[in-house]
């Protein structure tokens, strides 16, 4: 592997992180009804665990209101009960053949757990980046070891791999205080 494939691999496992957390806060509650809640809760459908957006159309018909219609009208309950267990504070209302689901705005108590759960999972998150700037590191030592490459490329490389790890380190940071505000705005 040379230098420019591991620089270039250690970026895209860092972006992949990256947007890894950023699917997560799109799930995260707010108190304004967003599909993200739901749209990868798993509904066990004929014995296999499927993601809700696979199985019904999931809609947002007013601010803090949610709407599933299933494909097949047969799973609404099924769609029920993996809502209820989810544990998400949602009761889900069944209404002919579609699902309602009222998103009641969270108390202050809730918002403050919910911005210790965005920051938990960003620190999560920088530790992932940060497994990539070791593992990516240690391939260019190993490099450098083995004179495939030379010290000044090693150290250029190893220049570029911290930049990248700070330059995601500083997105995660951004994402996790833009969301944390977002969460505690009434």
């Amino acid at each position: 592997m040379t230098i420019d494939q591991i620089v270039k691999d250690c970026k895209a496992k860092m972006a992949k992180s990256l947007e890894h957390y950023e699917k997560e806060l799109r799930g995260l509650r707010t108190g304004r009804a967003t599909t993200a809640l739901i749209d990868y809760l798993k509904v066990d459908y004929y014995g296999n665990p499927t993601d809700l957006k696979s199985i019904a159309a999931v809609n947002v018909t007013e601010s803090t209101q949610l709407m599933v219609k299933p494909f097949d009208p047969s799973i609404k309950n099924d769609i029920i009960k993996a809502i209820e267990r989810a544990d998400l504070g949602l009761n889900p209302m069944s209404e002919g053949n579609a699902i309602r689901i009222n998103v009641p705005a969270p108390s202050a108590e809730r918002r403050q757990q919910l911005v210790g759960q965005i920051k938990k999972m960003g620190e999560e998150s920088k530790v992932a980046i940060r497994n990539e700037r070791r593992d990516a590191l240690k391939h260019v030592d190993g490099q450098v070891k083995e004179n495939a490459v030379s010290e000044d490329q090693g150290k250029t490389a190893k220049t570029q791999i911290e930049d990248t790890t700070k330059k995601h380190i500083d997105q995660i940071d951004q994402m996790a205080s833009k969301k944390s505000v977002e969460v505690t705005q009434v």
